[in-house]
């Protein structure tokens, strides 16, 4: 069956800061066919995942990076990370996770009508050819949008980050920054659930006001109103820093380094200050992890899939009986996906970035 297809275009590639224009939606069509003896599956696309690394994929790097880049005005290859799915899909589409519905399959483990979340086109529809990296949705008595977030990549990324990587104790004083994204509001509560000392920061008033009122943090300040970070650490933390997740760098990362406590850790998740610049900026105070001991530690969530079972089945129950608090920001419309893509790095969204393609 051949159906419309919208989808979303790379133009080319970018330096700087993005543009909507550096994107173009545009409709077509596509098959909706998953091939005898393909093992593929065909999918209809319900929820898009916007998340900060789509920025490094649309610009050519000279050296290999973690991701792919984009390649505009090609067919899309997704290179060697066993991850990243192979699909059939139209030149030059962005792609990202998404939350979709099974609409034909020739794969014995995804059946018509299965929900599954993965890598899928910035469209409409997809063709999956390596549909062995889709994780089939198990409960479907929550919110399908959840797994674009608290129960997909970046509820995973807090998971690993702050137990597997920051190994937390009770009583220990943690900070996060950007703190009300996606990843951080769930390291945040992960943090209270812990027992342990929390303080964030985030890029408005509002937000800062979400983090104490409704994520439970004990303090938070706003970073674009903080004239000296290191002032404004020495007031949240006179005894220091045990764990810094860390999602920003620049003038953020020199300031922490000052107040990490002796034998602190650094989860190293993302560093969004930096993605838009040109030549990125250096860190000074790196001193400071010989002085203090510190074990800094960057992450890929790719190595870690094989804990998302047990991540699923150890948050199911806070989800459900109110104590993990989530908060998304939802647009509607795969044709406002470009825009909203660039609003996180302006800092307009509040929560986890979701754009709703179809409910159904």
């Amino acid at each position: 069956m051949e159906v419309r297809n919208k989808k979303v275009l790379l133009k080319h590639y970018i330096t700087g800061f993005p543009k909507e224009s550096d994107m173009e939606v545009v409709t077509g069509t596509i098959t909706l066919n998953a091939p005898e003896g393909s093992k593929a599956v065909a999918v209809k696309n319900l929820y898009l995942s916007c998340d900060p690394y789509i920025r490094n994929r649309m610009t050519k790097h000279d050296e290999p990076s973690y991701v792919p880049y984009f390649i505009p005005g090609e067919v899309l290859s997704l290179l060697n990370s066993s991850f990243f799915t192979l699909f059939t899909s139209s030149l030059g589409t962005l792609t990202g996770f998404a939350v979709s519905k099974v609409v034909d399959s020739d794969h014995p483990d995804f059946k018509v009508g299965d929900f599954v979340w993965g890598m899928t086109g910035w469209e409409e529809y997809s063709i999956i050819t390596s549909p062995e990296t889709l994780i089939k949705i198990k409960y479907t008595d929550v919110p399908l949008s959840y797994y674009t977030g608290l129960l997909g990549m970046p509820g995973l990324t807090a998971y690993v980050g702050f137990y597997e990587i920051s190994k937390p104790k009770k009583g220990e004083h943690v900070f996060i920054s950007a703190a009300s994204g996606a990843v951080g509001q769930l390291v945040g509560q992960f943090a209270k659930l812990t027992g342990c000392y929390l303080v964030g920061c985030a890029g408005s008033d509002d937000k800062v006001k979400l983090l104490k009122d409704k994520f439970g943090f004990d303090d938070a300040f706003n970073y674009k109103k903080c004239d000296d970070l290191d002032a404004a650490f020495k007031r949240c933390f006179p005894n220091g820093i045990d764990i810094y997740f860390e999602n920003v760098r620049g003038a953020m990362l020199d300031a922490v380094l000052l107040n990490m406590r002796v034998h602190g850790r650094i989860a190293v998740c993302g560093m969004i200050s930096q993605y838009n610049l040109e030549k990125p900026e250096g860190v000074h105070n790196l001193m400071f992890m010989i002085m203090k001991r510190l074990i800094m530690e960057g992450f890929m969530i790719f190595d870690h899939y094989h804990l998302y079972p047990q991540f699923v089945e150890s948050i199911m129950p806070h989800i459900k009986d109110g104590t993990i608090n989530y908060v998304e920001d939802v647009v509607e419309g795969l044709e406002n996906a470009p825009k909203a893509l660039i609003g996180l790095f302006t800092g307009r969204n509040v929560g986890k970035q979701v754009v709703v393609i179809s409910r159904g």
